[in-house]
């Protein structure tokens, strides 16, 4: 059970199919939207449930509430249910909620098979991370588990793939047509030696300025937009236009 804050969150629980506790609404608040919201999971059989004025401000995680939250079920996945196919992203040891949601929202973006976290990384239920995630958990697997699970279970039939700051081979020339495991390490310290050695390769984004290295949301992103226009050129499906 977790709690989703916001109607943007709420809405796309709502259309994801999501097994709901309850909706729950400050009772002083109104709009065309909101009522939209009310009305949809009405018509979904959620119950929705009127606050008093105040009280989504004492319960809700976020400084500045939304009028809306809702307690939903996650089906626990295991990692052995994700597809051996496409790209998976990895997250060993990330603590930043913000971090995670993002690199969950570009995954899915990107058409990634699934994301799966590792180690000490934070819970992707927690609040903070559903609102930067804008919805896209309920769009792929998002999973928990053991690192050595991880590993074992894709072995050899994807390549395993370690992100190091520098050194490693050029994204842009990984090979992203196979089955593909990236793995991005914790955003201080980056893999450990051991879990680098049992991927076996290693791959880094080439950078021209002075930073040390790239925030761990922004390298999985751009690792993940490397792997979708490669599988868009190999189809030979023309890129969108960005404006």
């Amino acid at each position: 059970m977790c709690v989703l804050e916001g109607p943007d969150l709420v809405d796309a629980a709502l259309e994801s199919g999501v097994e709901f506790e309850a909706v729950y609404v400050d009772a002083a608040a109104d709009g065309p939207s909101l009522q939209r919201l009310i009305q949809k999971a009405d018509d979904l059989g959620v119950r929705v449930f009127a606050l008093a004025e105040g009280v989504l401000e004492k319960v809700a995680d976020a400084q500045t509430p939304q009028p809306v939250l809702a307690a939903v079920r996650f089906e626990q996945r295991p990692v052995d249910s994700i597809p051996k196919a496409g790209l998976i992203l990895v997250l060993h040891d990330l603590r930043d909620p913000g971090n995670v949601g993002t690199i969950i929202r570009s995954a899915d973006a990107a058409g990634a098979t699934a994301v799966v976290l590792t180690g000490q990384s934070v819970d992707p239920f927690n609040p903070k991370t559903l609102r930067a995630s804008a919805g896209s958990i309920f769009h792929l697997p998002v999973v928990v588990a053991s690192i050595n699970d991880t590993l074992a279970y894709f072995g050899s039939d994807a390549q395993l793939l370690a992100t190091v700051v520098r050194g490693g081979k050029n994204h842009r020339v990984v090979d992203f047509s196979i089955a593909s495991v990236v793995v991005i390490g914790n955003e201080a310290d980056g893999l450990d030696g051991e879990t680098i050695a049992r991927c076996g390769q290693t791959i880094s984004i080439p950078m021209d300025g002075r930073s040390e290295s790239l925030n761990a949301g922004v390298a999985a992103s751009l690792i993940a937009f490397e792997a979708l226009w490669q599988h868009r050129d190999a189809a030979g499906t023309p890129p969108p236009r960005s404006l």
